[in-house]
């Protein structure tokens, strides 16, 4: 959305002077003490907002638990004390040394979403030093009057404090759209640009900006052209999201009567209440991964059974596709992974991953084998490269139900299993594949990056992140044609799938079903109904005649610019 209004500048909360001194053996003790009664002190406020927190954050307090489990991590907490003992110095220096090697060791990472950690090393080691040194920290909840908050970053313990009422919108220099802090923004649907580097050395308090988070926007000292400009936008949006909201329960129906399946994309089992109410018909990708991140040990059976089912009981009657563990040991808890790995991103992960580690694998299969009882369940595996892959994890699927049924407990075992097309080696083997799953699933985040060899999250080369990229449809039209043939199911689930203007394309190519961040799902939705199925089936084949992205949107903007101007700003 919009927003129009006065600067707030949000100060961070912990010191950027810290002095050195050495301590003499005596004084170890009492030092080390120092350190963790702040700790504790920092637990208990964390606490304190958590119990406080408003009804609008209550699906997002874990985010602020995971920041309580940090502080006994033994790489911040461990670390900092062993640096008090063996190098003599002072609380806050052996803090700061510690936190500047973690933070540096997180965004050298490759996933987008491990980098934004460093964030919350660096929010909670912040509140540790406020407490060693007696400063307090910014009370975000004390501010009574209507403004944007402008902050070098802001702390999910910062953010879900925010009050609507008086909170019009936020901007921050770090953070960025996988940071917590991006996450909440959603939750919250509050206008937010992230990640601008400098805003905080520009905007000065009470300063007039316009946040505009639909296109990543800031303006500060807008003219009274620009101020009426955006206030006539903000106008046109607000309406416009209030008529499509109004009608996201509406069938997804193009003009010539063909329904399409539009389903939500969940990380957080809290967050399928989203997609129910945005209007999806079923979870098209649930991300299991993120109830393994924040802690020092694997989930148990029990943990992850609890909330498939949660999941599965409030979604029915319909489905739930949930993927299986997508995480190596530089993805998620580097003591269990073993050797270290240059690149990750190519190495040990997702289904090579729980296949070289059976025992954390039937875990969760026993867990989602449980939860299928319940509902509507299915199984996708991510990067699959081969059909070995799937041959052994059938394997995995019948001990775990051998097991199950030896213990007595109830579970099922007849569930779809699909195979997440992510990899080009899988495109050049979707026939075959075709044969040993019951659906495929294209996650186009990864098969664009591996295709055209590109780090997305690399600022040099992400402009050749091109989803309409001549090479990329064709690999999806391949799956689909070969799926297609071998009657099976073909689905789309990312972020692809969640852009109006990539419609007419997967829906001339017959995609069978497509998934999306849940706030996506009534705007896609209002799309397909301006759009008719039959003149899309035509317009594919204009499409792949072209050899380049430039010349396919132009083809795009020709003919269907519409969908998202009517979408966003037209009523």
């Amino acid at each position: 959305g919009i927003c129009i209004g006065k600067a707030y500048l949000v100060g961070r909360e912990g010191v950027n002077v810290i002095k050195k001194y050495y301590i003499s053996d005596s004084e170890i003790e009492n030092e080390k003490t120092r350190f963790k009664e702040a700790v504790s002190k920092v637990k208990e406020e964390l606490k304190a907002i958590i119990d406080e927190t408003p009804e609008d954050f209550r699906d997002h307090a874990s985010i602020i638990e995971t920041h309580i489990l940090l502080l006994k991590d033994k790489m911040l907490y461990g670390k900092t004390i062993e640096s008090i003992e063996n190098k003599r110095v002072n609380a806050e220096w052996a803090l700061k040394n510690v936190v500047s090697e973690l933070k540096a060791m997180f965004l050298k990472m490759p996933d987008p979403y491990l980098r934004e950690r460093a964030s919350d090393i660096g929010h909670v080691s912040d509140r540790i030093m406020s407490n060693l040194v007696g400063k307090d920290p910014v009370n975000i909840k004390s501010i009574d009057k209507r403004v944007i908050l402008v902050a070098t970053d802001l702390s999910p313990a910062q953010a879900s404090q925010i009050q609507l009422e008086w909170i019009k919108g936020f901007v921050t220099d770090g953070g960025g759209i996988a940071s917590h802090t991006g996450i909440i923004a959603r939750t919250l649907e509050i206008p937010a640009v992230l990640g601008l580097n400098n805003a905080t050395h520009i905007i000065k308090n009470d300063d007039l900006i316009v946040v505009d988070g639909t296109t990543g926007t800031l303006i500060v000292h807008p003219t009274e052209d620009t101020l009426v400009e955006y206030e006539e936008k903000t106008i046109r949006y607000e309406q416009r999201r209030a008529l499509i909201s109004r009608v996201s329960q509406l069938p997804a129906k193009t003009t010539d009567g063909v329904l399409i399946k539009i389903m939500g994309n969940i990380e957080l089992p809290e967050e399928v209440v989203s997609v129910r109410d945005y209007g999806g018909c079923g979870i098209g990708l649930y991300r299991t991964e993120f109830q393994y991140m924040g802690r020092p040990d694997f989930p148990s059976e029990e943990e992850l059974f609890d909330k498939y089912k949660d999941v599965v009981e409030i979604i029915a009657p319909n489905y739930v596709t949930i993927r299986t563990l997508d995480i190596n040991g530089d993805k998620n808890i580097s003591q269990y992974s073993g050797d270290h790995e240059d690149n990750p991103v190519l190495g040990l992960r997702a289904i090579r991953y729980c296949l070289q580690k059976p025992d954390i694998f039937l875990v969760q299969l026993r867990a989602i084998l449980r939860a299928a009882a319940y509902g509507k369940v299915r199984i996708m595996i991510p990067m699959i490269s081969g059909i070995h892959e799937i041959i052994e994890t059938k394997k995995m699927l019948d001990a775990a139900a051998k097991s199950l049924k030896k213990d007595g407990l109830k579970f099922t075992r007849d569930i779809e299993l699909g195979a997440m097309i992510e990899v080009p080696s899988a495109v050049v083997m979707a026939d075959s594949l075709a044969e040993e799953v019951d659906f495929f699933s294209i996650g186009t985040n990864d098969l664009i990056q591996y295709t055209l060899a590109i780090d997305r999250g690399n600022q040099h080369v992400s402009y050749l992140y091109q989803p309409l990229h001549p090479a990329i449809l064709r690999m999806i039209k391949r799956v689909v044609d070969e799926g297609h043939k071998k009657g099976i199911d073909v689905f789309m689930c990312g972020e692809m799938a969640g852009d109006p203007m990539h419609l007419p394309i997967l829906l001339g190519m017959e995609i069978d079903e497509l998934s999306m961040n849940p706030q996506s799902i009534p705007m896609v939705k209002n799309a397909i109904r301006m759009i008719s199925f039959k003149e899309t089936k035509a317009f594919v084949k204009e499409v792949m005649a072209k050899t380049s992205e430039k010349e396919i949107r132009v083809l795009l903007e020709q003919k269907y610019a519409h969908l998202i101007t009517e979408n966003i700003y037209n009523e």
